[in-house]
């Protein structure tokens, strides 16, 4: 281990440094001025931030370090910096809703630095031990942040869901890394993908562990099959829970995806883009009828959330740059959509109780027109409406499963999107064109609402100016 090995992971050691510094500070923090704890946490994020944006490597780039476990790329910084932009922005609505719910403790910041900690080690894994490692760091600690009201039984009932399955799925991961390694004799994401092109390995062997694998990463994105644990983790954790379980991992199970089907298992492309091919539609399809018949909207985000990664997986299966550059660029604007969508559901909530019923948004255009602006923009984006981020994020995949030659499929998504517009514009009737069944106003401190008008305007500017998000994500693929 050198000083430049050490620099090359400055980030990580800054935010595993943060993390503990806050729990320890925590301590002596008095509940009152809790803020204090908040404040550490973001200006923690910005710090971070800074850090990768001043060591970001230039495109084509790519750096080794420890024994080559760890990779930096333009890949994994960009990433990174919009973990931290996702993850403040978290930070700055769940610290409202968790303390009308009174969760207003430092245990969310800690676990959740943890969480980005593990999400910034997954990132950059270039063997299956760091992979595993980042992975199950942020399964962990999500695990304890679903169980963070520990008077709530239905927020109980969903962590052991959730640690069950995730534990079920981390372990056939395993199983199938194991018998990757057995086939190539490596763990070394780049040593097992040079030992498959040269053919080397059983392939009855080989097969096996990639199928363990996919599965493995299926159940990380919340795919069908493996997508029982999403709806009742949703409705079951708390809103500001369900709000970061939305947003931030999604883009860590873009990163365990690209690492190791691209970087690792290109030479079994054939195989796994069949899966995933399989994956993809079946996503596309319960997910998106799934939603139309619920009335709660946590649970119509979360089978719409299979949906979308349904999307996200058409850009790695195309197995080409523009494919993967496509499902980052999918990635990045879904968890901007959705952190928006659970702000709207937090603005709406009391200290009673939380406004995750369809029926809650019913008027909600008198209440506050200027925050029904934004939530129509944001469903407007998840719907894929043009000239809003999201549709040009369906675009870019749609257009990279066509020129792998996936047609049908490029179909499918465009009918399931037109499927996905008809729940997403009922809310939009609900906030327009319904009586309000409460006449209250809606409270919130100002930086909330600073945050959510930049989250919901950045649906309509990303969307107009969606160029230069574009040329980003396919600056990290060159």
């Amino acid at each position: 281990m050198t000083i430049a090995e050490l620099e090359l992971a400055l980030p990580e050691i800054f935010v595993l440094s943060a993390a503990c510094v806050i729990l320890l500070a925590d301590l002596f923090i008095a509940e009152q001025r809790r803020g204090l704890t908040h404040m550490l946490a973001v200006f923690s994020l910005i710090f971070a931030a800074i850090l990768s944006l001043r060591l970001m490597l230039p495109p084509g780039e790519t750096v080794y370090a420890f024994s080559d476990t760890f990779v930096r790329d333009r890949f994994g910084d960009i990433l990174k910096v919009f973990s931290y932009l996702i993850l403040a922005a978290v930070f700055v609505y769940a610290k409202h809703s968790l303390r009308r719910a009174g969760l207003f403790k430092g245990e969310f910041y800690t676990l959740s630095l943890f969480a980005l900690l593990g999400v910034m080690v997954l990132i950059s894994a270039s063997s299956m031990i760091t992979l595993y490692l980042g992975l199950e760091l942020l399964a962990l600690s999500t695990y304890a942040l679903v169980a963070l009201d520990r008077e709530s039984r239905f927020g109980s009932e969903a962590a052991m869901k959730y640690f069950i399955l995730g534990s079920l799925a981390s372990g056939l991961l395993l199983y199938g890394m194991s018998l990757l390694y057995g086939a190539t004799g490596s763990l070394q994401l780049a040593e097992v993908s040079a030992a498959l092109t040269g053919g080397a390995g059983d392939s009855m062997l080989l097969t096996f562990g990639l199928v363990f694998v996919v599965i493995g990463v299926a159940f990380k994105l919340g795919a069908v099959p493996f997508h029982m644990w999403v709806p009742d983790v949703y409705h079951g954790a708390p809103v500001a829970i369900t709000l970061f379980i939305s947003s931030v991992p999604k883009l860590a199970g873009l990163a365990l995806a690209i690492r190791l089907l691209d970087n690792g298992l290109s030479g079994l492309h054939g195989d796994w883009q069949g899966m995933l091919v399989v994956l993809a539609a079946l996503s596309l399809i319960l997910g998106n009828f799934a939603a139309i018949a619920q009335t709660n909207i946590k649970r119509m985000l979360a089978y719409s959330t299979i949906s979308h990664m349904g999307f996200m997986l058409l850009g790695i299966l195309a197995g080409t740059p523009e494919g993967y550059a496509a499902a980052m660029f999918y990635a990045i604007a879904y968890a901007l959509m959705s952190a928006g969508a659970f702000a709207v559901i937090i603005l709406l909530s009391d200290g009673e109780r939380e406004a995750d019923q369809l029926d809650d948004f019913k008027g909600l255009a008198r209440r506050s027109p200027w925050h029904a602006f934004l939530m129509m923009m944001i469903l407007f984006s998840l719907a894929g409406v043009p000239v809003f981020l999201g549709f040009f994020a369906k675009w870019q995949v749609i257009a990279a499963v066509i020129a792998a030659g996936f047609t049908w499929l490029a179909v499918l998504a465009v009918l399931m999107a037109v499927v996905g517009a008809f729940y997403y514009l009922r809310v939009v009737k609900l906030m327009y064109f319904d009586e309000p069944e409460v006449e209250h106003g809606l409270v919130a401190p100002v930086d909330f609402r600073a945050v959510l008008t930049a989250n919901g305007v950045a649906m309509l500017a990303l969307g107009l100016f969606s160029g230069g998000l574009i040329s980003l994500c396919i600056s990290a693929f060159v």
